[in-house]
């Protein structure tokens, strides 16, 4: 299928690179192309292997009817022009994963998981019980590393765990997964997407092309879950902190099959949120036969992901915790659920055009409210709205230190900016490194 075509690569980056040099391997000729300055030696690596490269930003004359192939990436909005000319010239449009998921070997197990929250805590934790049993176990997708990079690692017996994002599943066709998880929907990303039933479409493709064979995890306790998953053809298996299923939380116990796994007071994480992951998890271990034994023993020693309210230091008794993945409200509103203490919030990021309002009712705790970046106005009108103080600067470093500043003993400071980070930073990781920089720098 990518074999001995033309291809167009739009937007370099890790999964465009390691696409590149996947792509080849196959007798294609490829033109990969960024506006953005990229590591001269992945630069000079490509050009030695056959691939033409183009650093600019007049990226329209590129492309012509003669390509077979736009290998676009996630993070690309489809109303790019480039995107709207490859359609109108007919050209085909995938994406990384698309494309190494064709290389991989037929029987490979594959675990997608997806959600507009939990996704990378919960693939994490799949992927680290499975690793305790099983030798041939592989983390790709959108976190770990791009499939293109690992997929001539990947044998006939191996098992696939792969985080999948909303930007990831709308170029996708032949993707197909053997177990997928939908952990939530809430409305999210909508500056990307036109609107919220586009958002849900695209989440529903992580069934795509499954059979009755294959495993659809689902939250019970979620209505858009519910509700759009109801004519899978899926094995239908459900978690949930509410009712009896087949994984579900019950007298501080958590019980699959109706049997005890492990008491909440025995897990390290903590919070509502953090124990319907666990359930998901369990369900999907369970698919390959891992003992209550062993997944007791992880989760009574995992204490989460980095950027995801992540405990950073104890500092002249308060306490700073870093949730810099917290790119949306519902997110947002997972982490002032965790915390009944006095919380001074740092908020602020990229504006996707979402009102902060469904944050107002779990406020209670927050003192104060620090922003900053392309939305610090508009957090300041809900803040006055909701009589809560606040305080606008312009960076994370000016909010970090203004917190402290304002601080008083037994605070938590947290960020948590319900916003996407790509007006200051690169990522919400590259954000949440400087929130604990920052952090640690405060008592020099």
């Amino acid at each position: 299928m990518f074999e001995n075509k033309k291809i167009f690569i739009f937007g370099m980056a890790k999964s465009g690179y390691e696409v590149a040099k996947l792509l080849a391997n196959y007798n294609n000729e490829i033109v990969i192309t960024d506006s953005k300055q990229q590591d001269e030696c992945h630069i000079d690596e490509l050009t030695n292997l056959g691939v033409k490269v183009v650093i600019t930003d007049n990226q329209l004359d590129l492309i012509d009817e003669s390509f077979d192939y736009m290998v676009k990436n996630p993070g690309i909005i489809s109303t790019n022009p480039l995107v709207l000319k490859a359609k109108e010239l007919g050209i085909k449009i995938v994406n990384e994963v698309e494309v190494a998921y064709n290389f991989l070997p037929k029987n490979t197990k594959i675990i997608g998981i997806t959600g507009s929250n939990g996704k990378t805590t919960t693939t994490t934790m799949i992927y680290e019980i499975l690793k305790i049993k099983y030798q041939n176990v592989f983390l790709g997708g959108n976190i770990g590393y791009p499939l293109s990079q690992i997929v001539n690692e990947i044998s006939d017996d191996s098992i696939l765990v792969m985080e999948i994002s909303d930007h990831q599943l709308c170029d996708m066709y032949n993707f197909k997964t053997n177990i997928s998880l939908l952990l939530n929907i809430v409305p999210a990303h909508l500056d990307f997407h036109k609107d919220y039933e586009t958002y849900k479409m695209m989440k529903m493709r992580i069934f795509n092309n499954h059979t009755n064979r294959d495993v659809a995890i689902l939250n019970f306790d979620n209505e858009e879950v519910v509700n759009n998953t109801s004519n899978l053809i899926s094995k239908k298996e459900y978690f949930s902190t509410k009712k009896k299923c087949q994984c579900y939380l019950e007298n501080d116990c958590i019980y699959y099959d109706n049997e005890v796994v492990i008491n909440i007071n025995d897990i390290k994480l903590k919070g509502i949120h953090n124990y319907e992951n666990i359930m998901a998890t369990i369900l999907a271990v369970k698919e390959f036969d891992v003992n209550n034994d062993i997944i007791k023993k992880y989760l009574k020693d995992f204490g989460g992901v980095e950027h995801r309210i992540e405990f950073v230091k104890e500092l002249n008794n308060r306490y700073f915790y870093n949730d810099s993945k917290a790119t949306n409200n519902e997110a947002t509103i997972t982490a002032l659920k965790t915390f009944t203490t006095s919380t001074i919030l740092i908020m602020g990021g990229l504006d996707r055009n979402i009102p902060f309002d469904e944050l107002s009712e779990y406020m209670n705790n927050v003192k104060l409210i620090v922003c900053y970046g392309e939305t610090k106005e508009k957090i300041k009108e809900f803040a006055n709205k909701n009589n809560i103080n606040c305080i606008s600067v312009e960076t994370l470093e000016q909010a970090v230190r203004k917190a402290y500043e304002l601080s008083k003993e037994k605070d938590t400071i947290l960020l948590s900016p319900a916003c996407a980070s790509w007006d200051q930073f690169k990522s919400y990781e590259e954000r949440g490194e400087l929130f604990k920089k920052v952090v640690n720098e405060l008592d020099r």
